[in-house]
């Protein structure tokens, strides 16, 4: 079985063109399939819409709720749990990663040909400002944090249920689900694929939600806060001396 987990956050106006979606995939896969959606404690009505259009959407499903916003690594590390399959695969709820993707990641995964496989950005159709940024950003995170993550970051991903069963039981709070995804190891493979436009809404991903996730990688992956405390303290403790000195003299 693949179980597919969607983590929903102010999506409410996409979710028929989601379900849609959903359905063509279940109707292409090979096996069984379920859907596990996670309402991200979303202020729209996402929930609502979700919990009338499942029972009718054509495809085994769950509907899961948090009880405030979680953040989506959170909502996908409760979908994941949730989910009964032996594969399981991450898309966002918002179709900017083609839904085709899954099925690519579902045939390599069946067969045995890899552990992890994960959508690499070929290209992103995000206006110029946006690339720019992310691609700062994607490269302090690969210089710093993990160095095997694609220069995009990672939007969609499939895995096995073993690599599934490390990631669930790893249970820090504040860290990076794909910097997990990367760190407990396993055989990967990339499947390239162009970014699309967001037709609908607004993405949530906002500079603060960036930030944090920034300062909780550092923390959780990298030893750059030690280095920089230790070579403050060092150079503090230089300057501190040679100022004593001069005092003294």
């Amino acid at each position: 079985m693949l179980s597919l987990i969607i983590p929903v956050y102010k999506n409410e106006a996409n979710i028929p063109s989601l379900l849609q979606a959903i359905k063509d995939i279940r109707d292409k896969v090979d096996g069984t399939f379920e859907a596990v959606f996670v309402v991200d404690g979303s202020p729209d009505q996402s929930f609502l819409v979700l919990r009338e259009q499942l029972p009718k959407a054509g495809f085994a499903s769950q509907l899961v709720a948090l009880s405030r916003n979680f953040g989506a690594f959170s909502a996908i590390r409760a979908g994941l749990k949730a989910g009964n399959g032996d594969t399981f695969a991450v898309m966002a709820a918002d179709l900017q990663e083609p839904p085709e993707l899954i099925l690519d990641m579902q045939a390599a995964l069946q067969t045995g040909a890899c552990d992890v496989a994960y959508g690499e950005r070929a290209k992103r159709g995000d206006p110029w400002r946006t690339r720019i940024l992310s691609n700062l950003f994607w490269s302090f995170y690969r210089r710093n944090v993990a160095p095997d993550i694609p220069r995009g970051g990672v939007d969609i991903f499939g895995c096995t249920r073993a690599v599934r069963d490390q990631i669930v039981a790893l249970e820090e709070r504040n860290s990076s689900l794909v910097a997990l995804l990367f760190w407990v190891g396993f055989r990967r493979q990339a499947f390239p694929y162009e970014r699309q436009e967001r037709e609908i809404g607004t993405s949530g991903w906002t500079f603060f939600k960036k930030w944090k996730y920034m300062q909780d990688s550092i923390f959780s992956f990298s030893d750059l806060p030690i280095s920089l405390l230790i070579s403050i303290g060092f150079f503090g403790t230089i300057l501190s001396t040679l100022l004593a000195l001069v005092v003294f003299l």
